[in-house]
């Protein structure tokens, strides 16, 4: 495996290890989803290059869109409910209360 591989999968394995793990704010969570989002654009970009292939180019693309909604509705999902509980941590925001 070349050692870009390995680093790809290695971010992409640490930032889902962080939104399993450090799950206090809604912050922290946002940021390991945008960091999981961003190791795999950056492969999927990478893919076509390695491969020789121009079937696949449009991938990246449409990652990246879905990546800036992701954020934006994380974004809006996080002042929202900074507006109405107070704070940004998890543990206050419970289905079960609405």
């Amino acid at each position: 495996m070349p050692l870009m591989h390995l680093s790809f999968y290695s971010a992409f394995t640490l930032s889902t290890l962080g939104l399993a793990f450090h799950r206090t704010h809604l912050v922290s969570a946002l940021l390991c989803l945008e960091s999981m989002m961003l190791s795999m654009y950056i492969t999927l970009s990478m893919w076509p290059a390695e491969n020789q292939s121009t079937s696949s180019t449009l991938l990246p693309i449409l990652m990246l869109a879905f990546s800036a909604c992701e954020a934006g509705t994380g974004l809006a999902m996080l002042v929202a409910s900074t507006r109405t509980h107070g704070s940004d941590h998890l543990h206050n925001l419970n289905l079960l209360q609405c």
